[in-house]
Formats: C-alpha cells, sequence, structure tokens
C-alpha cells in the first residue's frame, strides 16, 4: 500500500504568528513561504534543526524560483516591502505546483530527500529513533532506562521530515549500513564516513522579526546559480550523472549554493505504516551519501579561521594568493557574545583597506547585513542565532548539542565604529576578570600549599564570573542598538563595569570568606637557586586581585575614585 505525505501541502512547519501571543500551528510549505510575512521564526524540537530546514527547504525553493537579488540596491527594494510581491509569490506557486511531487515524503518512485527502494542484500532495517539525535539507540540505551531498543519508536510525517533533513545536515560518522548498489560497500557496511556537512562548523543564522525578513537575511546577494547548480529534488529530474536518488556516492565539491544547502550526505528510506494514531513511520535505513572534502569557500552560514597576515606567521603559506581557511566551530559551554571577535570580523572591511586580519573572518550574511546597516537602520533587531555539534568517539555519537542567540547591534558589524570597539573591549574585559579570579584562586591555593587547579581540569571559578556577567553582556548588546553618540557608548560602558565590578567581587568574596585560618599566615615558596623566596598569603592575594580588577574596568575605578573625592 502507498502512502502520501506532501510537503508542499500538508501541514508540517510549525509556526507562530509574527505578532506576539498567538499559538503556533503546523503549515505547508505553500503557505509558510508564500505568507512568510505573517509568521513568525520557525519553532522545532531541537535548535539544530531550524537550520537544517531553512538550507534544505526553504532557501533552496526561494533561491531557485526567484534567483538572489543581484545587488544591494535590489535586496533592499525585496527586503523593505516586508513580504513578497504579487508576481514572485506566483513564480513561487508555480514553482511548487511543478516539482509538487518532488516533495512527497513517501512517493513510490522518487521520495523526498531518500531513495526509493534502498535495501541490504539482507532486507534489514533499523528503528526509526536512528535518525533522532536526542534518543539513544544501540549500546547507548540506558540500562535501566523507561525503553528499551526492542520498543517500538514512531515518528508523525512531520516529525520525520524534520529528522531526515536534520539527518542529511547533522549525522554522525563512522560506519555506515552497506546498501546494495553501493559499489564501496564490504560485508554490509560501508566506512569512512564523514559527519553531515553542518557537523563539521559552527552555524550562525541571521533572524528578523518575521519569518519574511529571516530568509531575506540569509539569501546571499549575487549572479544566478549556473545551469549545474541544482536542489536535490531537481538533480534527480536533470541528466546529471551525480543524482542523489541512487544508493551510489561520489566523493564531490558542491556547484553552489543550491547544491550546497540541499547536500545528500546519506541514502536515507523512511518506511511508514498505517497505526492506530495514523500513518507514522517506525523504521529506517541510513547509507553512505556523498562526501564534501571540505567546506567551500561559498558557504554563507558560518565564520571562518583564517591565517592572519601582517604578523610573523604571515609567510607559512608560500605559494598561496589567499590565506587558508577553515570553519569555526563552537565550544561546548561557551557563550557565544566571549566569540565576539570573530563575529564582528568583517573581511569585506579588512580586504578593502589592505588592512591585516585577526585570524577570524565573520560569516558572509554578517558581512552583508553590515554593509547594509546605515539602510536597514542601526536599531534594527537583528538576533544571530549560533549552534553546533559536539561529536564523541570518533564522531560516531553525539556529546552535545549547542545552541546560543544573541541581539546583535548592525552597528557592530561596522569595523571601525565605536559600538563596535565597545563591545570588544567589553568581551575582553570579561576574559580578563576571569583569568583575575583564577589567579586569585592559584594564590589562595599557594597560600594552603596546594596547587592552582589545572587549566583543564574540574571548574576554575573564573567559569562563575563569566557566568554571572552573561546576562549583562546580552542586557549591553540589546541596548547598544541604534546608539551612534560617543557619550551614550561612554555612559553604557561605564554602567557595564559598575556592575561588572560588583560581581566580580561577589565571585571573589566567597573564596576569600572560604580560605582556612592558616592561609592568612602564608607560606614561601622557592623560586630556585640564586632568587628570593616568594611569600603567598590570603592578604597579598586579595590586593594584586582588587589592582588588576581596577585595571580592568578603568571607568568604573575612575568614577569611585571621583565620587570620593567629592
Amino acid at each position: 500500500m502507498s502512502h502520501g505525505f506532501s510537503l508542499t501541502d500538508e501541514p508540517w512547519l510549525l509556526l507562530p504568528p509574527a505578532a506576539v501571543g498567538g499559538a503556533a500551528r503546523e503549515r505547508s510549505l505553500r503557505t509558510a513561504l508564500l505568507k512568510a510575512h505573517e509568521f513568525g521564526d520557525l519553532v522545532v524540537e531541537v535548535p539544530t534543526q531550524r537550520p537544517s530546514v531553512l538550507r534544505q527547504v526553504l532557501l533552496p525553493v526561494v533561491l531557485d524560483a526567484l534567483g538572489r537579488p543581484a545587488d544591494e540596491r535590489e535586496w533592499l527594494d525585496w527586503f523593505t516591502r516586508g513580504r513578497w510581491t504579487p508576481e514572485q509569490c506566483r513564480r513561487m506557486e508555480a514553482y511548487l505546483d511543478a516539482h509538487c511531487g518532488r516533495f512527497d515524503l513517501f512517493d513510490p518512485e522518487q521520495p523526498f530527500g531518500q531513495v526509493a527502494g534502498l535495501c541490504t542484500a539482507k532486507g534489514e532495517t533499523k528503528s526509526v529513533g536512528l535518525i533522532v539525535a536526542t534518543a539513544a539507540t544501540g549500546n547507548n540505551v540506558p540500562l535501566f532506562a523507561s525503553r528499551t531498543e526492542g520498543d517500538t519508536f514512531a515518528l508523525s510525517p512531520a516529525q520525520a521530515a524534520h529528522w531526515l533533513l536534520h539527518t542529511q545536515c547533522w549525522d554522525t560518522a563512522a560506519i555506515k549500513t552497506g546498501a546494495v548498489g553501493d559499489p564501496k560497500a564490504k560485508s554490509g557496511k560501508t566506512t569512512g564516513n564523514p559527519t553531515g556537512p553542518l557537523g563539521q562548523m559552527g552555524v550562525t543564522l541571521l533572524a528578523g522579526t518575521t519569518l519574511f525578513e529571516t530568509l531575506m537575511l540569509n539569501l546571499p546577494i549575487g549572479s544566478p546559480p549556473t545551469a549545474a547548480d541544482l536542489p536535490q529534488w531537481r538533480r534527480r529530474e536533470s541528466a546529471e550523472p551525480r543524482s542523489a536518488g541512487t544508493a551510489q556516492w561520489q566523493e564531490r565539491v558542491p556547484e553552489g549554493l543550491l547544491d550546497l544547502w540541499t547536500w545528500q550526505s546519506r541514502r536515507i528510506r523512511l518506511f511508514p505504516e498505517v497505526t492506530d494514531e495514523g500513518l507514522r513511520v517506525t523504521r529506517v535505513l541510513v547509507a553512505a551519501g556523498d562526501r564534501m572534502p571540505y567546506t567551500p569557500e561559498t558557504e554563507p552560514h558560518t565564520m571562518w579561521r583564517v591565517e592572519p597576515t601582517g604578523g610573523r606567521s604571515a609567510g607559512k603559506s608560500k605559494g598561496s594568493s589567499t590565506p587558508p581557511r577553515r570553519p569555526l566551530r563552537l565550544q561546548p559551554g561557551k557563550a557565544a557574545w566571549r566569540g565576539l571577535d570573530a563575529l564582528l570580523a568583517p573581511e569585506r572591511q579588512s580586504r578593502e583597506a589592505g588592512e591585516k586580519t585577526s585570524g577570524f573572518a565573520t560569516s558572509k550574511l554578517l558581512d552583508q547585513a553590515g554593509a547594509l546597516a546605515s539602510d536597514l537602520g542601526e536599531a534594527y533587531p537583528l538576533r544571530v542565532e549560533l549552534c553546533g555539534v559536539a561529536y564523541g568517539n570518533q564522531s560516531a555519537v553525539i556529546d552535545d548539542v549547542m545552541f546560543d542567540a544573541l541581539p546583535l547591534p548592525l552597528a557592530a558589524l561596522e569595523a571601525d565604529s565605536d559600538v563596535c570597539a565597545a563591545l570588544l573591549e567589553v568581551a575582553q574585559q570579561a576574559e580578563q576578570l576571569a583569568a583575575a579570579v583564577n589567579h586569585l584562586s592559584a594564590d589562595l591555593r599557594r597560600a594552603l600549599g596546594t596547587d592552582p587547579i589545572p587549566w583543564d581540569r574540574g571548574q576554575r571559578p573564573g567559569e562563575l564570573v563569566l557566568h554571572a556577567l552573561d546576562p549583562l553582556v546580552r542586557r549591553l548588546l540589546a541596548g547598544m542598538r541604534g546608539v551612534e553618540d560617543l557619550e551614550r557608548i561612554e555612559a553604557g560602558q561605564l554602567a557595564w563595569e559598575q556592575l561588572a565590578w560588583r560581581r566580580s567581587w561577589e565571585v571573589a568574596d566567597r573564596l576569600l570568606q572560604a580560605v582556612p585560618l592558616q592561609a592568612f599566615v602564608g607560606r614561601s615558596i622557592s623560586q630556585g637557586e640564586g632568587k628570593p623566596e616568594r611569600t603567598h598569603r590570603v592578604s597579598l592575594a586579595e590586593a594584586s586581585f582588587l589592582k588588576r580588577r581596577a585595571e580592568i574596568l578603568h571607568r568604573a575605578d575612575a568614577d569611585r575614585r571621583n565620587r570620593s573625592q567629592l
């Protein structure tokens, strides 16, 4: 029996209304795109599903149906309307009608994002929990969990569509099932599979106030796609020999943005069945898919680590006209604002000015937003969402899923702006305060005759400082929107420093209150032959911290001195 579920016309995208307070409802792809101005941001089960849906479906349909703005003037013309024009709606409607059959999740011949008839030599399938990143499978199922590997795991068609797209973007590496027709399969397995393409970078998405604005902010300006650059559903229709509709796969470089966004890193087949709860997906087959040798520089959704120029290491890459690039990955437990030096590194301006680079380059889309800042308005409520996955042993398991969102002032994307300089200084001050508290902790431990906490073991007290400062930094980022006057920027920095002064002392004071009496006497530690001994005691450690805090938060220190003289 054949089952159908058209992503074009069946509701599967959970979207709230743009107006605050309304309940989110599932919408079809057609409704979500044509009425994008009426909806807020996508509601997903895990944050990593959002870039998967945007890149694998929403953005490619818009780009393939409408093309992309050729220059900044055309992009602004689209954006400032706040919605698609009637002509653009007509073109997207026609596109969805023409390719409607390719968006059927359970089509018997060409199911969306899958390979029809994909099977193993012995006809094995696995529980659909295999593609659910939050579900433990195989040996990872806890011994005393409420569910066992033998229990049935069922997904609705809407859930299965989300996890299908998620698997194409974020799947784990290592061994995959060897499918019939895969020439590289041996003994029923295919080895050497990398992670999904997004698993190799920290994903940087831009979000606006409506779904329409989010789509536009993530649509790069440039020339239209080439004839070879096709989304995966059109590659199957073409005579392209590297079609994603078979079990065969290749290692190749994407032809362009459409090919990159809809990259089929796995060959997948969903197995639906009718249950008492309706149509459900209970079994799945995941085999090896296309392999990308490296992340191309056309990737718009990541920040980059580049070789610094103008420094001592600049001459390392001899014979290379451009510095090597690697996608910047997120670090578990590290707030996004601690990476402002990468977020606010507009390569465009440095390249035009011939200046040295800092070792980072922001994403192409953030660079594009910075160029449009004056037209969008400095007070535009831009939000930057960062997400990534930390993989475990041999990248075969998921250890952690990282997500953070920041309100980012558009003025900060201009490298020579006062807002940019202020925010970079604030991030640096927070790191310096954490380091100062770590030094205080080390000195107190030495006064007791013990070694400092190793940097790579346990929790250092500096992390408590960063945790306490986190809401202050986010409040400052939101407050800097639309601020251009240097006097107001300085006032904001002074307010930040005054609050940081108190928060850092609260953490330091807890350390000082916890030390036993013998630490006040102190200890003298030899510095080596011919060198005087160094004494460590509580009073010296406290004085060193207070001096360092005053140096870091110089505005707050100067303000306190001025007040004391009144």
